[in-house]
């Protein structure tokens, strides 16, 4: 029987306390880094590794989102970790600190740690060329698809997120069944992307698409023209992208969307894993704009269904990180030096001088916050925990049932 239910907000951290590993741990460490060491090749004789990690910062532009991802790379890969440092953007600030040129293929810049910058316009080449072998088969369009020149294509708005999500699942690898042997793999993939909404997008992207499936599969196979094209059309998108490795030969429609599904709720559940992906905030402690927009895509990222590992701030003065740590417990809150691209930085001096704080969140493997949202079947209420919004902001919009 379905029970009224009222909505209580709540900003209070209190509310859900603390749950984090005591022992944090440093994930399949590799040993001590030797300087001309490559990415590692997979091959049937070596032993079950760890899944990938896949890491990346959300925050104010200005906050320091960059410099924390090109920090957490170095203190990966000092710590003998293989890590690729993914960024998408030509902000020169990466290569500036880095000091090498980052191109658009994994490069080794120094012990353990390689670089790339991603390019649409580069990127949407591979899947238009599998679409067009894949067309050659199925001879959906007569040849047509076989004249269109990828170089000449230009990239629309939304496409820089959806090819990102392609090659970081290429990297990262969430669907255990694609990893190939012979591929190159890391143990740390750090992610600096174009900003912090596009990111959460990306990260709530899964989920959201399948809302977006389950409607155009009920098109597909209850209307005249979706019977009539849906098939078609389905093998040639699945052959494209080639789900989990395989063909659309021998499969029906029925067994194509299945799989669609399943990949989805795949990668969807990997997102909300805090022991494959990480989450961190990042702020100015100095800047209140910065201190509230790292609260606010706090509560964003609980509605895009993932979780924050912990919060990262920029200051010269410990005092400053004390007063804003009390606001985002009770998660996790350490500081990081400031960094100056005009001149060069000593790498390893630097992530010496990180505190132990510092260095215990960026490579703890923690267990993140309780639920968001709690139920109270004797009061009747429902908790939501939202850093940085107003209950004016939040919409109850289905109805909770007890059985």
């Amino acid at each position: 029987m379905a029970l009224p239910v009222l909505l209580s907000f709540s900003t209070n951290p209190s509310l859900f306390p603390r749950n984090l590993n005591p022992n944090p741990v440093i994930p399949n460490r590799r040993g001590s880094p030797s300087r001309n060491r490559s990415p590692v090749i997979a091959s049937s004789l070596d032993p079950p590794r760890e899944p990938t990690k896949l890491v990346t910062f959300l925050g104010k532009g200005g906050s320091g989102k960059t410099t924390a991802a090109v920090v957490a790379a170095q203190y990966y890969a000092k710590e003998g970790l293989h890590t690729c440092l993914v960024i998408q953007s030509q902000d020169p600030t990466a290569e500036q600190l880095m000091g090498c040129k980052i191109g658009t293929s994994p490069t080794l810049c120094n012990n353990n740690l390689s670089a790339v910058r991603l390019e649409t316009s580069k990127m949407l080449l591979e899947p238009l060329d599998r679409m067009k072998k894949a067309d050659a088969r199925l001879n959906l369009t007569q040849g047509v698809l076989e004249g269109v020149v990828g170089e000449e294509l230009g990239v629309l708005p939304g496409m820089d997120s959806i090819f990102s999500a392609l090659t970081l699942q290429k990297l990262v690898n969430f669907l255990p069944s694609e990893r190939s042997l012979g591929r190159t793999e890391f143990d740390m993939i750090v992610y600096d992307g174009i900003g912090s909404e596009e990111t959460l997008r990306l990260i709530g992207a899964a989920e959201r698409v399948r809302w977006y499936l389950k409607y155009i599969r009920n098109m597909a196979e209850k209307t005249d023209i979706g019977r009539l094209t849906a098939p078609s059309f389905l093998k040639l998108a699945y052959e494209s992208i080639r789900l989990n490795g395989g063909t659309s030969e021998g499969k029906s429609s029925t067994d194509i969307w299945n799989n669609i599904e399943r990949t989805l709720e795949k990668v969807s559940c990997s997102l909300s894993d805090s022991s494959k992906f990480r989450c961190y905030l990042v702020m100015d402690p100095s800047r209140s704009a910065s201190v509230r927009s790292a609260l606010r895509y706090w509560g964003c990222a609980i509605q895009a269904g993932t979780k924050i590992t912990g919060a990262l701030g920029f200051a010269p003065q410990s005092s400053l990180g004390v007063e804003v740590a009390d606001k985002f417990s009770p998660l996790s809150f350490a500081l990081v030096p400031y960094l100056s691209t005009d001149s060069f930085v000593d790498w390893d001096a630097t992530i010496n001088s990180l505190g132990k704080k510092t260095k215990d969140l960026l490579g703890a493997t923690t267990e993140s916050l309780q639920s968001s949202v709690r139920f109270d079947p004797s009061q009747k209420t429902l908790t939501l925990f939202m850093p940085g919004f107003d209950k004016s902001e939040i919409k109850l919009y289905q109805i909770v049932s007890l059985y």
